[in-house]
Protein backbone atom coordinates (compact mmCIF):
# COMPACT_ATOMS: atom_id res chain seq x y z
CA UNK A 1 0.00 0.00 0.00
CA UNK A 2 1.65 3.09 -1.37
CA UNK A 3 2.04 6.22 1.60
CA UNK A 4 -0.10 9.10 1.44
CA UNK A 5 1.44 12.44 1.09
CA UNK A 6 0.02 15.71 2.20
CA UNK A 7 1.55 18.97 0.70
CA UNK A 8 0.05 22.52 0.58
CA UNK A 9 -1.95 22.96 -2.60
CA UNK A 10 -0.05 25.49 -5.11
CA UNK A 11 -1.34 27.65 -7.58
CA UNK A 12 -1.74 25.22 -10.13
CA UNK A 13 -3.79 22.62 -8.59
CA UNK A 14 -6.09 25.89 -7.02
CA UNK A 15 -6.18 27.89 -9.84
CA UNK A 16 -5.86 31.15 -7.60
CA UNK A 17 -2.72 32.56 -6.14
CA UNK A 18 -0.08 31.40 -3.98
CA UNK A 19 -1.01 31.85 -0.50
CA UNK A 20 2.22 33.89 1.15
CA UNK A 21 3.51 32.05 3.95
CA UNK A 22 2.27 34.00 6.53
CA UNK A 23 -0.79 33.74 6.32
CA UNK A 24 -3.10 32.38 9.61
CA UNK A 25 -4.44 29.18 7.92
CA UNK A 26 -0.51 27.85 7.40
CA UNK A 27 0.55 25.21 10.28
CA UNK A 28 3.65 26.98 9.91
CA UNK A 29 4.53 30.33 11.85
CA UNK A 30 7.18 32.85 11.56
CA UNK A 31 9.97 32.76 13.89
CA UNK A 32 9.34 36.03 16.36
CA UNK A 33 12.26 38.23 16.71
CA UNK A 34 12.63 40.77 19.34
CA UNK A 35 14.44 44.12 18.31
CA UNK A 36 17.57 44.10 20.51
CA UNK A 37 17.66 41.03 21.52
CA UNK A 38 16.42 38.79 25.08
CA UNK A 39 17.47 40.75 27.98
CA UNK A 40 19.81 39.25 30.38
CA UNK A 41 18.65 37.43 33.26
CA UNK A 42 19.81 38.91 36.54
CA UNK A 43 23.01 37.31 38.07
CA UNK A 44 22.46 36.13 41.69
CA UNK A 45 25.08 37.79 43.69
CA UNK A 46 27.38 35.99 46.26
CA UNK A 47 26.77 37.36 50.32
CA UNK A 48 30.08 36.53 51.67
CA UNK A 49 30.01 35.13 54.86
CA UNK A 50 30.83 37.16 57.99
CA UNK A 51 34.75 36.04 58.87
CA UNK A 52 33.14 36.60 62.92
CA UNK A 53 30.84 33.35 61.86
CA UNK A 54 33.39 31.07 60.66
CA UNK A 55 35.94 29.42 63.13
CA UNK A 56 39.09 28.77 62.31
CA UNK A 57 40.32 26.00 60.01
CA UNK A 58 42.25 23.31 61.20
CA UNK A 59 44.28 20.80 60.14
CA UNK A 60 42.98 17.32 60.39
CA UNK A 61 45.50 14.70 62.07
CA UNK A 62 45.60 11.67 60.41
CA UNK A 63 47.18 8.03 61.29
CA UNK A 64 49.24 6.32 59.20
CA UNK A 65 46.25 3.90 57.93
CA UNK A 66 44.47 7.14 57.09
CA UNK A 67 47.93 8.58 55.11
CA UNK A 68 48.02 5.50 52.71
CA UNK A 69 44.60 5.24 52.24
CA UNK A 70 44.69 8.99 50.68
CA UNK A 71 48.22 8.26 48.89
CA UNK A 72 46.78 5.48 47.19
CA UNK A 73 43.79 7.48 45.96
CA UNK A 74 46.06 10.68 45.14
CA UNK A 75 48.73 8.36 43.07
CA UNK A 76 46.41 8.77 40.08
CA UNK A 77 45.73 12.50 40.14
CA UNK A 78 48.15 15.17 38.26
CA UNK A 79 49.34 18.25 39.81
CA UNK A 80 46.81 20.88 40.41
CA UNK A 81 49.00 23.30 41.47
CA UNK A 82 52.59 24.75 40.30
CA UNK A 83 55.40 26.81 42.13
CA UNK A 84 56.89 28.22 40.10
CA UNK A 85 60.55 30.25 40.31
CA UNK A 86 58.03 33.02 42.34
CA UNK A 87 57.59 30.29 45.12
CA UNK A 88 54.75 30.70 47.41
CA UNK A 89 52.50 33.98 46.84
CA UNK A 90 49.04 34.55 47.85
CA UNK A 91 48.00 34.13 44.73
CA UNK A 92 49.12 30.89 44.86
CA UNK A 93 47.84 30.40 48.37
CA UNK A 94 44.29 31.29 47.53
CA UNK A 95 43.76 29.00 44.72
CA UNK A 96 45.47 25.96 46.32
CA UNK A 97 42.86 27.00 48.96
CA UNK A 98 39.72 27.08 46.65
CA UNK A 99 40.92 23.86 44.88
CA UNK A 100 41.29 21.82 48.32
CA UNK A 101 37.74 23.23 48.99
CA UNK A 102 36.55 21.66 45.54
CA UNK A 103 38.49 18.96 45.41
CA UNK A 104 39.41 17.63 48.98
CA UNK A 105 43.11 15.83 47.99
CA UNK A 106 45.40 17.24 45.68
CA UNK A 107 48.63 17.30 43.79
CA UNK A 108 50.88 19.90 44.15
CA UNK A 109 54.16 20.90 42.05
CA UNK A 110 57.06 22.77 43.12
CA UNK A 111 59.56 24.06 40.38
CA UNK A 112 63.45 24.19 40.84
CA UNK A 113 65.50 25.33 44.06
CA UNK A 114 66.90 22.79 46.69
CA UNK A 115 65.19 20.64 48.90
CA UNK A 116 65.01 22.70 51.48
CA UNK A 117 63.16 24.94 50.43
CA UNK A 118 60.85 22.92 48.78
CA UNK A 119 59.85 21.26 52.14
CA UNK A 120 59.48 24.32 53.38
CA UNK A 121 56.77 25.45 51.00
CA UNK A 122 54.91 22.73 51.22
CA UNK A 123 54.19 22.90 54.95
CA UNK A 124 54.07 26.63 54.70
CA UNK A 125 51.28 26.00 52.08
CA UNK A 126 50.02 23.43 54.36
CA UNK A 127 49.67 25.50 57.22
CA UNK A 128 48.57 28.64 55.39
CA UNK A 129 45.61 25.99 53.48
CA UNK A 130 44.54 24.87 57.47
CA UNK A 131 45.48 21.25 54.69
CA UNK A 132 47.08 18.13 56.41
CA UNK A 133 50.58 17.00 54.20
CA UNK A 134 50.07 13.99 53.14
CA UNK A 135 53.55 12.59 51.89
CA UNK A 136 55.81 14.23 49.44
CA UNK A 137 58.21 12.92 46.81
CA UNK A 138 60.66 14.80 44.69
CA UNK A 139 59.04 17.47 43.57
CA UNK A 140 55.27 16.78 44.48
CA UNK A 141 53.21 17.09 47.45
CA UNK A 142 50.38 15.63 48.35
CA UNK A 143 47.28 18.01 50.41
CA UNK A 144 44.35 16.81 52.04
CA UNK A 145 41.58 19.11 54.00
CA UNK A 146 37.89 17.09 54.33
CA UNK A 147 35.48 19.66 53.08
CA UNK A 148 33.36 21.39 56.06
CA UNK A 149 29.86 21.09 54.46
CA UNK A 150 29.78 17.84 52.36
CA UNK A 151 32.83 15.54 52.62
CA UNK A 152 33.57 13.51 49.35
CA UNK A 153 36.40 11.39 49.91
CA UNK A 154 35.62 8.93 52.96
CA UNK A 155 38.65 8.11 55.16
CA UNK A 156 39.34 5.32 56.69
CA UNK A 157 38.88 5.21 61.04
Amino acid sequence: MPSRRTTRPSSARTGGAARPASSSTSPYRPKRVRAGGTPAKPRKRRVPEPAAKTAPLVAPELTEKQRRHLRGLAHDLKPIIRLGNAGLTDAVAAETARALHDHELIKVKGAGGDREARDAAFTDLAQRTASTLVHRIGNVAVLYRPNEKLAKILIPD
